[in-house]
């Protein structure tokens, strides 16, 4: 297909159309002084749907969808979702304790499918600038006066594994396709987040006939800990942390990230609480004892083919760093996590960008810092963990960064909410001469 030149400028174009940029994208519809395009490579709109495991669910609140918390009457809600197809008072009498996953998948595709602003299919090449931005993709050439980026994720391996990826070891993201016939076999499921518990679960709540011999969950952790989504833990997740992490020294950012990893990156709840049952249940009233080998604390250090095929999974206790044993497995189920996807469309400006340990710098508005003009903007998404926090790659501040990007693109500054209860950095000292002055 050959490009052709669109003479159409646009206000914003986005790169890539998940949650990120379908949120800016809502927030920016209807607006006639800032047209938009969103653009996205897949044929047609997808959310993890290869580890949409049956029964699973958000870890993050139903008023956190794409637009709630910016902008509770916009068209494009998950309240108006569910009016918009007739089940909203279904989903009331149904009292979810968690959002099903397959139904926070279903809203972002009706998103999609309204908002004649997001394409698919079509993939963009790379973001040059002459005065404005040059958008290449591989139909046509675009220009914007801002970009935003929100290319998503990428899934993550060890480099033990990097090689030997199949059929018969995959990532957690394939789960639902290459883990169907796994009846009588013995599998290793290895990560201790939500992603690992899922697929435990599913592998031991499985029928007889479907379901392996034998299940070993490994983790580095040393337990399968919980998320911790207590009310006031939650306040990490408020826009006004956000600014007061931003504002930190580095050294401390990297500190308050390692310990509060489990406020983002624990195990529900409701799904450990499944697990242990089922596991009572297969041990105690199904005599079962063999299916299950339970496994934190260990570090997978080396995956190697048996004599038989089959796979040898060498582990490290981490207590006991000279105790190494091997785990014998059919398959290999890596629940290891994600990494950004590499932001490849912007090496035309890379020498202009500025960087910081591996991020791209941005200011308070998520835009990134570079020499060029100041109403000429990068907006980034999900990219900036270190200098923004454990939120940055969470749902909870969705539609408030978006709120940012979109009111740094009309040029207007809206108050935030209420800032937390709590009081995050010490006041600046008063003199008493200004207190006297105010009474």
């Amino acid at each position: 297909m050959h490009r052709t030149k669109d003479d159409q400028h646009y206000g914003c174009i986005g790169v890539g159309a998940g949650p990120a940029n379908l949120s800016l994208a809502s927030l920016l519809y209807g607006d006639a002084a800032i047209p938009t395009l969103f653009l996205d490579q897949k044929q047609f709109f997808t959310w993890h749907d290869g580890q949409q495991l049956p029964d699973t669910t958000l870890q993050v609140s139903m008023f956190k969808d794409l637009v709630s918390l910016a902008d509770p009457v916009n068209q494009f809600s998950f309240l108006s979702y569910l009016h918009d197809q007739g089940k909203i008072y279904h989903f009331i009498n149904a009292q979810f304790d968690a959002m099903p996953r397959r139904e926070y998948r279903n809203y972002l595709n009706w998103v999609c499918e309204r908002n004649e602003n997001v394409v698919f299919g079509e993939r963009v090449l790379s973001v040059g600038f002459d005065k404005t931005f040059v958008v290449e993709t591989d139909r046509r050439t675009v220009t914007a006066d801002n970009v935003s980026i929100g290319m998503g994720t990428s899934p993550w391996v060890p480099p033990v594994a990097m090689d030997l990826l199949g059929d018969d070891q995959f990532h957690v993201c394939d789960v639902v396709e290459k883990a169907r016939s796994l009846g009588g076999k013995r599998v290793c499921v290895v990560g201790g987040g939500q992603s690992g518990a899922e697929a435990f679960l599913d592998l031991i709540s499985r029928p007889p006939g479907e379901r392996p011999r034998r299940v070993s969950w490994i983790a580095r952790r040393r337990n399968y800990f919980p998320i911790d989504d207590t009310p006031f833990t939650n306040d990490f997740y408020m826009p006004g942390y956000s600014d007061h992490f931003a504002l930190l020294d580095k050294a401390i950012r990297q500190k308050l990230n390692a310990d509060h990893v489990l406020t983002s990156d624990g195990i529900s709840g409701a799904t450990l609480r499944e697990i242990y049952q089922r596991i009572y249940i297969h041990r105690f009233t199904e005599g079962n004892e063999d299916l299950f080998s339970l496994l934190p604390g260990r570090e997978v250090t080396n995956v190697r083919r048996g004599t038989a095929g089959d796979w040898s999974v060498e582990i490290r206790d981490i207590d006991h760093p000279g105790v190494a044993t091997n785990v014998e497995a059919d398959v290999i189920i890596w629940a290891t996590g994600f990494r950004p996807a590499p932001m490849t469309v912007l090496e035309p400006l890379a020498n202009r960008l500025q960087r910081e340990d591996g991020e791209l710098r941005i200011d308070k508005s998520f835009a990134v810092q570079w020499d060029g003009p100041a109403d000429r903007n990068i907006f980034v998404h999900n990219a900036a963990p270190q200098q923004r926090g454990l939120a940055d790659r969470n749902l909870s501040l969705i539609a408030w960064r978006s709120q940012r990007i979109a009111e740094r693109i009309r040029g207007i500054r809206k108050d935030d909410q209420l800032d937390s209860f709590i009081e995050w950095a010490a006041k600046p000292e008063v003199p008493e001469t200004m207190r006297e002055m105010h009474g």
